[in-house]
């Protein structure tokens, strides 16, 4: 397999093969790869980081996949407006447009952490006949449910009145202590890494926009019964590939999944945490590809 690493200077690499187009006033950054005739597969990232994340399985997934990955506005390589009300709707209006601008009306979806409440949106929106007629989804580890989202410490903190001032204080030091310790402890993230996520958080200040983003808390549970229902009665094949040993949504998670809803398939990785596509990318690759196959019909 070939595996792309993190760094600063992969986060450079990253931005320079990426661009930007224009949606609703604001630069997204968006990275494209794989072939033109290949079934598209958009990526969705999660909170703090960027499309970055998706590097460890990129080469790999363009071997068969179209595909389609993007900095939410607030994140990334993407605009960073300091005085925008960040929302999980806007950003799924925002995932609806890049896909249309690269002609891809009908992609499959792979999502994380703060994405997986995208594509749920965007799974409630191909019910109610939007533009995007989504094939699959696969989830990797992220709030699907609500109650079964274990907030961090910082995160709690972010979300409440001190949240400003909390997200004026964070230094490369702290987030690297916070960052590392939702991984699990053997596939924790080098220096190397650490330095990367940072590089493309810090773009424009995004490392100040903390007390915005973490608004997603706060949609999550209000939107959980139109973001759950699409779990207890899918439209199209979905599928879970969960970190266990995630303090925030590991195996706690995936057993409130298998309650609600036992239909759906779920892998779990036993000794991996938060970032399954960053610990362990060839089982990421080999359990995805385990699903598409599955899937009844060719897509």
């Amino acid at each position: 397999m070939t595996l792309s690493t993190i760094s600063v200077e992969g986060a450079r690499a990253w931005a320079a093969a990426g661009r930007h187009m224009d949606v609703r006033g604001h630069r997204i950054f968006v990275r494209t790869g794989g072939s033109e005739s290949a079934p598209p597969l958009l990526l969705l990232h999660g909170f703090p980081t960027s499309s970055l994340d998706w590097a460890p399985v990129w080469n790999e997934l363009a071997r068969e996949h179209r595909l389609i990955a993007f900095d939410f506005l607030g994140f990334g390589f993407s605009d960073k407006p300091r005085h925008h009300v960040y929302d999980l709707m806007e950003q799924a209006s925002i995932a609806e447009a890049v896909a249309a601008a690269h002609g891809a009306p009908a992609p499959h979806l792979l999502a994380h952490d703060y994405g997986v409440s995208v594509a749920q949106e965007l799974l409630a929106r191909a019910r109610e006949g939007g533009p995007l007629a989504v094939r699959s989804c696969c989830f990797l580890n992220g709030g699907l449910i609500p109650e079964s989202h274990r907030a961090r410490f910082i995160q709690r903190l972010l979300a409440s009145p001190l949240g400003v001032l909390v997200a004026m204080l964070i230094s490369q030091k702290r987030f690297a202590e916070s960052f590392s310790a939702v991984f699990a402890p053997a596939t924790r993230p080098s220096q190397a890494e650490l330095d990367g996520y940072w590089a493309a958080m810090t773009h424009q200040n995004g490392h100040r926009l903390g007390h915005k983003q973490i608004r997603y808390m706060e949609d999550r549970r209000k939107h959980r019964a139109r973001w759950v229902g699409v779990l207890e009665h899918p439209l199209v094949p979905i599928a879970l590939i969960n970190g266990s040993v995630d303090p925030v949504s590991g195996v706690h998670l995936a057993d409130a999944v298998a309650t609600l809803n036992p239909l759906i398939p779920i892998t779990r990785l036993d000794d991996v945490g938060h970032y399954p596509q960053v610990e362990a990318p060839e089982r990421v690759l080999e359990a995805y590809r385990m699903f598409r196959a599955s899937l009844v019909a060719p897509r």
